[in-house]
């Protein structure tokens, strides 16, 4: 379905819920896979917290915490999206189909992840520089986090250090979550 006949659809609905197109309007193949998702269609509607992650580097026991909110809080309507980068010292070298293993089998990743992306600088997805506009910051580090409210508006970014249990993280969310 096409962004602009999604956003229609919502309004008839008597939603009022849109994706902004300079953000969430993106594809991204799913990791490990030739199944291409365009942001916007699949997750309308939802908050999103954005995260590119790393399977070598010592925020990578984030994962535990990611997919700790995403069980939480799925219902309510949080999804948590990776996206494995390999942008900072190399921390992310391996395949897709080895992140993907790694990630289900040693953390019990169950959160939608996407191809390897590229998240700062001139080679940033689009994605990425969009963020990159809307916040004043590409990723520091892996495990940067961008949480997006349910009409596709980015709300706050948090730093590679902030854990996903992180008091002002979470009330951001559960904020989110209510609107």
């Amino acid at each position: 379905m096409k962004p602009l006949l999604l956003v229609a659809l919502m309004m008839l609905s008597g939603s009022v819920l849109a994706c902004e197109a300079d953000l969430l309007d993106q594809d991204f193949r799913r990791l490990a896979s030739t199944e291409e998702i365009n942001l916007c269609e699949a997750y309308a509607g939802k908050v999103l917290l954005v995260v590119n992650t790393a399977s070598k580097c010592g925020n990578t026991p984030q994962y535990d915490g990611l997919e700790a909110l995403y069980e939480q809080y799925g219902d309510e309507g949080l999804v948590v999206l990776g996206f494995p980068s390999n942008d900072f010292m190399g921390q992310e070298p391996g395949t897709e189909e080895q992140i993907e293993e790694f990630c289900r089998l040693t953390y019990g990743v169950k959160f939608p992840m996407f191809e390897k992306t590229a998240v700062k600088g001139s080679d940033a997805h689009p994605f990425f520089v969009a963020l990159a506009d809307a916040s004043g910051t590409f990723p520091k580090w892996n495990f940067h986090k961008f949480l997006i409210g349910r009409d596709g508006a980015l709300i706050e970014t948090y730093s590679p250090r902030t854990q996903p249990d992180d008091a002002a993280l979470v009330a951001a969310m559960e904020q989110a979550l209510t609107r």
